[in-house]
């Protein structure tokens, strides 16, 4: 029977069918194949997944992309707010500060007390303290008008999460540190003049301005003495330039000259010698 197969049916419901030699197909009704003899294509039926697996991997793969541009746009923006604010709130207290306390403790050896009536004179304690005092107070100026003016923009700033909190605590020591420097300078202004403290960051500031006025105008004055120099300086050079190129010229047009006088001198020579050389009647018909 080669032509024919033979099905048998199982006890657990598949069936067996043997082909013409010998082989044996065990169909299910979940199988699929393909008989050439009888021409039938039997589908096996694909295993059911559950949606609700779908949807978990959209979930996982949704969560992992927000955290990933999260962090990424997190770090963006701490780099951003740190190149734009550079260390600008990276502050130090100006060197006056610890020459005053130096004067202080000579002023204390030379017999100074807080709020003691000493004598005013020009060169004793009291007025060099006092100086030493006004110096530290002028030096200060610069890092107070600076977190006074950043102030506001970085409260704004910070109330609308559009700064680093690297950069907020930056701005907190600063301000910080300027704000103890203020009460400092005011309670060692009481002890040296009793209610000197309501005054002197306002004598500050004025002498401050005078100074960089001052400065400003100084500064000026030797830039423009500086470009006078230079012009004074470009004319001498402009100057001797026209000279240098003059004499240059004077000599191109001597040695020229010389050149010139030297090869007509040179062709008088040449003449000569081809005149003088030549044997009478040597250009003449020779007679027979």
């Amino acid at each position: 029977m080669s032509g024919t197969e033979e099905a048998t049916v199982n006890p657990d419901g598949s069936t067996t069918f043997a082909n013409g030699e010998g082989a044996e197909y065990n169909a299910t009704e979940n199988s699929t194949f393909y008989d050439e003899g009888m021409g039938t294509i039997y589908e096996e039926e694909l295993p059911k997944i559950d949606p609700a697996i779908y949807l978990l991997i959209i979930f996982v793969i949704g969560v992992v992309i927000t955290v990933v541009v999260y962090i990424k746009r997190q770090k963006n923006d701490d780099e951003f707010f740190t190149e734009l604010d550079g260390e600008k709130f990276n502050l130090k207290l100006p060197a006056a500060v610890d020459e005053y306390y130096d004067i202080k403790d000579k002023c204390i050896d030379s017999g100074w007390e807080p709020g003691k009536k000493v004598d005013k004179a020009a060169n004793g304690p009291h007025r060099v303290l006092a100086q030493a005092l006004m110096k530290r107070c002028i030096a200060d100026i610069p890092l107070v008008t600076h977190i006074q003016k950043e102030s506001s923009g970085m409260n704004k700033l910070y109330s609308n999460s559009m700064v680093s909190i690297k950069q907020w605590k930056s701005y907190q020591a600063a301000e910080n540190m300027v704000s103890i420097e203020v009460g400092e300078v005011r309670e060692e202004a009481d002890e040296i003049e009793p209610g000197w403290s309501q005054v002197i960051w306002r004598q500050a500031m004025q002498y401050h301005n005078m100074l960089k006025q001052r400065n400003e105008s100084e500064a000026k004055q030797m830039a423009a003495q500086a470009a006078k120099k230079q012009a004074e300086e470009n004319k001498v050079l402009v100057e001797k330039k026209k000279v240098d190129d003059k004499r240059a010229r004077e000599l191109a047009a001597e040695k020229a000259a010389a050149d010139l006088i030297k090869m007509e001198e040179r062709e008088k020579q040449s003449k000569t010698a081809f005149n003088g050389g030549m044997k009478k009647g040597f250009l003449s018909k020779s007679k027979k």
